[in-house]
């Protein structure tokens, strides 16, 4: 009997022994996960604000390197703490990646790519020798400034912009559309009014000075010299002024959709999950998406 209990008890033993290996595992990425991803949490609150200090704080390192003087008096300290902040941000992307549990989905999105570009050129610099690749290691080092777009992430009206635009790509793209017509009709009539002996050379450059006076740019480097030139280009600046109202009234409307939809989503997400007490939800959401738990809507 002894026997027979103990060979009955010997194939529970070997998944109880790996059961809190695993457990310890998952418990480590879901740890990190709510701290990197998460923002209900102390510890993630704190994760955020730091992040946010440093990146403004590299930026802001770049931009000071940029300067001559600033670069000769300083850039050997620059240098040290942009390989500082690069190291950093490499800790931070290769902790995303282990805790999240959709890995792929994350490095393909745009915040995964922007996280990858912003510490890219740092290796690819170093990866170049200094005196055949000067141009090249400025681009790299410029490309740097590409970190700012990390800001995105903690910007919550910034996702509100972007879903607002999303919707309304179609709607832009037909007036971007638009404009470029209008702005070719009129490049053309002025060349046609004008030629080559008042400056309009060619259709390409009367297309440019159509932009710059339908833009409300105006340089002045090219302007109509004929009475009907100018009744035309009084046209396009009247126009101009007219196209900027439009694509704001798009871009608004569809921004109050985004803002109505947030509320409602805002609403759904009271009804918190009662074994984790975790609130942000997806609209569709049946389970709670951190501990699995039913959801139980009101």
């Amino acid at each position: 009997m002894n026997d027979s209990e103990t060979r009955a008890q010997t194939p529970h033993s070997g998944p109880t022994m790996q059961g809190p290996e695993e457990s310890q595992g998952s418990a480590l990425q879901r740890r990190i996960y709510d701290v990197i991803f998460g923002y209900e949490s102390a510890a993630g609150r704190w994760f955020d604000l730091a992040l946010i200090v440093l990146i403004v704080t590299s930026v802001a390192s770049v931009l000071a390197d940029s300067v001559a003087s600033i670069h000769s008096q300083y850039g050997a300290a620059l240098y040290r703490l942009e390989w500082a902040f690069t190291l950093i941000f490499t800790l931070e992307y290769a902790l995303r990646i282990y805790s999240t549990p959709r890995k792929r989905a994350y490095v393909f999105s745009f915040y995964g790519l922007i996280d990858l570009v912003s510490i890219l050129p740092t290796y690819l610099a170093f990866m170049f020798p200094a005196a055949a690749y000067l141009l090249v290691i400025r681009i790299m080092r410029v490309l740097r400034i590409f970190r700012i777009l990390k800001l995105f992430r903690y910007i919550g009206e910034a996702n509100l912009l972007y879903a607002a635009l999303l919707q309304a790509r179609r709607k832009i793209f037909v007036f971007l559309f638009s404009v470029v017509v209008l702005i070719v009709v009129f490049g053309a009539l002025m060349f046609v009014i004008e030629g080559p002996e008042n400056g309009f050379s060619n259709i390409p450059v009367s297309i440019y000075w159509a932009i710059v006076t339908i833009t409300t740019v105006g340089y002045g480097d090219i302007a109509p010299q004929t009475s009907l030139g100018q009744f035309v280009a009084a046209v396009a600046m009247i126009c101009g002024y007219a196209i900027i109202a439009v694509p704001t009234g798009i871009i608004g409307a569809e921004l109050m959709q985004q803002v109505q939809r947030s509320n409602q989503r805002q609403s759904h997400h009271a009804s918190s999950c009662r074994a984790c007490k975790a609130t942000t939800h997806d609209l569709d959401a049946r389970h709670c998406k951190y501990c699995g738990a039913e959801l139980v809507h009101s």
